[in-house]
């Protein structure tokens, strides 16, 4: 009996919910949000009804449309905005809601905080001085053999550079045309020669 009576009193129950469900209209809800300044639109709010589980989000132009039912409360939600929580009214002849809607910042300002992770500042210069980098060795190695005495040394035994061996090879092959081509230097009748003849001559003894 007992069993039977909660039986009867969760149908109508349902049928009540039910009926009062369907005297509840289903409206289009559009609009667009906008920021603080109310001249520059919000994209990728949240838009949604908490109790049904039912939501959408703002597209880059602020705007958003969703069904949904007289009495529902809905919630816009963004990233470094508070909250703004609206209730759909009744409507007896329009299916459709627009709204605009405005979002204030939410700015949180922090109290400065100072960080020491040494009592003194005489203990933090003292561990700065003799504190080593995470690769001070490989950077001593660079240093040594940067060292203008080494390099000094090093460039005297350096092989020519392959623009030099160019130029060299451009010479000797100039020099052997010259040599193979040109007609033999007479210097019998070259005064030059004469004196630079006498000079040595002069010079040996």
């Amino acid at each position: 009996m007992r069993f039977l009576l909660k039986c009867i009193i969760i149908l109508i129950s349902n049928i009540a919910f039910c009926q009062q469900s369907e005297r509840r209209q289903v409206i289009q809800f559009t609009g667009v949000v906008f920021g603080a300044d109310s001249t520059n639109v919000v994209s990728g709010v949240h838009v949604y009804i908490p109790k049904n589980g039912r939501g959408t989000t703002t597209n880059p132009y602020g705007f958003f449309s969703m069904p949904v039912l007289e009495g529902d409360s809905v919630v816009f939600s963004a990233v470094g905005y508070n909250r703004v929580y609206y209730v759909i009214p009744k409507h007896d002849k329009e299916s459709s809601l627009k709204v605009v809607i405005s979002l204030q910042d939410d700015i949180t300002f922090l109290e400065e905080v100072e960080v020491r992770p040494y009592p003194t500042e005489s203990a933090f210069k003292e561990a700065l001085i003799t504190m080593e980098l995470p690769h001070q060795k490989e950077y001593a190695n660079i240093y040594q053999w940067l060292n203008s005495e080494y390099m000094t040394s090093g460039y005297q035994y350096l092989p020519a550079s392959p623009n030099a061996n160019a130029q060299y090879f451009v010479s000797m092959q100039r020099q052997a045309y010259i040599n193979r081509y040109s007609p033999p230097v007479n210097n019998f009748l070259n005064p030059f020669a004469w004196a630079q003849f006498i000079n040595s001559l002069k010079r040996k003894n």
